[in-house]
């Protein structure tokens, strides 16, 4: 099976295509891939150091502010997309793909939608509960959609097959029990608070965890806490502790920069505090964690508001919008659940639910179903045609004979076809003489 995957841009649409090469390979090792993206996102660092092929396609997104450098940008943007149609082409042309998987992101637009229209089966996954623009444009192209969440219907117009398959989870995630994983990290079985905001980190999160963790130990909180500041926090936050008199590790604390063992920290903590990517919350859902949800504000779509309330509304978290949260507000949230381990309880349990625990398998079988779809399409186009009709030829003779043929065909049905019928409504001389 020959696999080309298109997406890319953000970790949110790379990883995803990722993991799904993974587990196409893990049906059939003898799979051949090709990832399309961008000669300068992260899919030219990741996809390589996954051990795959990268070719490469420029496009750009289009900015909605005005501005003189977002009126260069869309300049720039309107290039590439008169070229696209061409290098997507060649792409399609020289890889000869059996199927084509796009994953959201500008790059996977004309790529998928040029494998769409070469006769290449297609299908898109999209990981947002908010579809993107990209996936929503190409659904209408393609053979299958693949969607993490049912919610994203709502939004989206198509007209052919859909999976709900959840979103693939890095390996690792939930194989790892709390017990061992605390026993790892030092801590205890007091309630454990881990948070983040992503590499770069998150201001609005590093802020409510600096006074998070100054009132959990001045108050003498039996808390464990893990928190990933990101480069956005690496002048300020070591310094805020500093400050404080806390020191970066203790038998309590954990603060760093990166959280470079997400797996064993997921499996310590009690709650969660972070961001609403799609990919944060599969794994919290896998991992059947509860969370404090404050979903970015500047991503597209809002789409991070619309995945955390598929969790919210589960009963399995709680979602703050950036624009309300306050650290009284977070304070008194942590010590409700501090005080009411049964609710923190329920809200993991809830979110376990949550999991698609299949979503390999479900994944496998809408990539099965694209290459059978290619087998028939490829024994068609192999199969003989019907030799054309040798076209009679025409003489004076025969043109009379059809002349003739085509006036009888409109003679009136009451005429007589046969010598000895007579037209409907006249008696024969035999019935006459039956009288």
């Amino acid at each position: 099976m020959k696999v080309l995957l298109a997406g890319g841009g953000t970790g949110g649409h790379i990883n995803p295509a990722l993991a799904i090469a993974s587990i196409i390979q893990a049906h059939d090792p003898d799979a051949e891939f090709l990832f399309a993206g961008t000669p300068d996102g992260m899919e030219a660092r990741l996809v390589p150091q996954s051990g795959y092929q990268l070719t490469t396609i420029e496009v750009a997104g289009f900015q909605r502010k005005i501005s003189f450098q977002n009126i260069k940008r869309n300049a720039k943007a309107v290039y590439y997309l008169a070229k696209s149609g061409k290098r997507a082409r060649q792409i399609v042309e020289d890889f000869a793909p059996d199927i084509a998987i796009g994953t959201g992101g500008y790059v996977s637009g004309p790529v998928i939608r040029m494998a769409a229209k070469m006769g290449v089966p297609c299908a898109v996954h999209e990981q947002n509960a908010f579809p993107g623009i990209t996936n929503k444009m190409l659904s209408q192209k393609v053979d299958h959609v693949m969607l993490t969440v049912k919610e994203a219907l709502d939004y989206m117009e198509f007209d052919c097959p859909y999976t709900i398959t959840g979103l693939p989870v890095r390996t690792g995630i939930s194989l790892k029990s709390k017990e061992e994983a605390r026993r790892e990290l030092g801590f205890d079985d007091s309630m454990c608070i881990l948070s983040f905001g992503g590499s770069l980190g998150a201001g609005c999160i590093n802020e409510v965890m600096e006074n998070m963790i100054r009132w959990t130990v001045s108050k003498g909180l039996k808390i464990n806490h893990i928190h990933g500041y990101g480069g956005m926090g690496r002048d300020t936050f070591p310094q805020s502790m500093a400050a404080a008199g806390i020191p970066m590790r203790s038998k309590r604390l954990r603060i760093t920069e990166y959280i470079n063992d997400m797996d064993t920290c997921l499996a310590a903590a009690d709650l969660v505090i972070c961001r609403a990517g799609a990919s944060t919350l599969a794994e919290l859902e896998a991992a059947g964690k509860a969370s404090i949800l404050i979903p970015s504000p500047i991503v597209a779509g809002n789409h991070q508001f619309h995945n955390a309330n598929v969790l919210g509304k589960a009963g399995a978290a709680i979602v703050i919008e950036q624009k309300n949260v306050s650290i009284e507000g977070m304070l008194r949230h942590v010590k409700k659940l501090y005080d009411e381990p049964q609710r923190l309880a329920q809200m993991s349990a809830k979110a376990a639910s949550l999991q698609i625990k299949d979503t390999p398998d479900r994944i496998w079988e809408v990539a099965e179903s694209l290459y059978k779809m290619s087998e028939e399409r490829n024994a068609a186009k192999k199969a003989p045609s019907e030799p054309a009709k040798e076209k009679e030829k025409l003489t004076f003779k025969s043109a009379v004979a059809k002349a003739k043929e085509g006036v009888m065909s409109c003679v009136p049905k009451f005429l007589p076809d046969k010598e000895n019928e007579q037209p409907e409504g006249q008696d024969t001389k035999k019935e006459k003489d039956r009288e």
